[in-house]
């Protein structure tokens, strides 16, 4: 694979001393930054979206809701949703070369190398291609500069879009995060009432509870502790900064609040990238 080569080129001539941050801490209230006003989001025609191969990012702090947004627009638009750290858990579960050192690095709330990242990306990419795969949405990927760089020079991103969420509830969906031990299905039992204040409006998001025969099969994730869960948020939003601005001065960023759940935020999520009514109804309804 072309793309691959020239990725791996790419990171192989690169100082081995640079870091990704695997986003971890909580981040006040009164710290969550207000979206930008310039320059001006980029604007999706209505119509071109089934008609290209999207090559999306999905920037925001952990537990935002990424995998699930992107993985609701892979559908709706036709090409594969790809999670950095679903790529890192994959690894975890085999018997790879990297298994022992990444349970390590997670268990321990640390940062996992570019170099590794990179080497699951080019992976999965190489197994796209054979499959066939065009276009895709990247989910916690680029998340410094240099994963930027070298991404922008394998592929043309369209768009960049970053979920924005007030730190407190951040770090209540967060610490409400459950996983089915049998069927490893996702849930949340986090039921959040945030009132309006600083500025900042009320939130509320129903809990995502399991079906019947999940809920004795739940478990919690090892890194989902609230220590380390305030770790990452503080290193994120520490770090998170100049990769929005290398996007946003390139006119490929979009800034999105989420304004509560996924009932209230998906229709709106849609509205802001342009995506038709139809478009909208049969992906909500699947």
């Amino acid at each position: 694979m072309a793309a691959v080569n020239r990725l791996l080129r790419f990171a192989s001539v690169c100082s081995t001393k640079f870091t990704r941050t695997l986003c971890v801490g909580a981040i006040p209230k009164d710290e969550v930054r207000i979206p930008s006003l310039f320059p001006p989001s980029p604007v999706l025609p209505r119509g071109d979206i089934k008609n290209r191969n999207a090559q999306w990012v999905f920037l925001g702090c952990p537990g935002v809701g990424k995998g699930t947004y992107a993985s609701r627009l892979s559908k709706l638009l036709g090409v594969p949703h790809i999670a950095t750290g679903d790529l890192v858990r994959e690894e975890l579960s085999s018997s790879g070369p990297l298994c022992n050192q990444l349970a390590d690095i997670v268990n321990q709330g640390k940062l996992v190398s570019d170099e590794i990242i990179i080497s699951l990306l080019s992976k999965r990419l190489e197994e796209g291609e054979a499959k066939g795969e065009s276009g895709f949405i990247l989910d916690g990927f680029p998340r410094t500069i240099r994963q930027a760089e070298i991404l922008e020079g394998v592929a043309d991103i369209d768009l960049v879009v970053n979920l924005k969420l007030r730190g407190d509830v951040l770090l209540e969906k967060c610490l409400g995060r459950r996983i089915c031990s049998q069927c490893g299905g996702n849930f949340n039992i986090a039921s959040i009432n945030a009132k309006g204040e600083n500025g900042y409006p009320a939130i509320s998001m129903a809990p995502l509870l399991p079906p019947p025969h999940c809920v004795s099969k739940l478990i919690t994730r090892s890194d989902d502790t609230e220590e380390v869960v305030k770790e990452r948020l503080r290193v994120y939003n520490e770090k998170s900064q100049p990769v929005e601005e290398f996007y946003r001065s390139r006119g490929k960023l979009m800034e999105f609040d989420l304004p509560g759940g996924i009932p209230q935020s998906w229709p709106k999520l849609l509205e802001a990238l342009n995506l038709d009514e139809h478009e909208y109804k049969t992906s909500a309804v699947a």
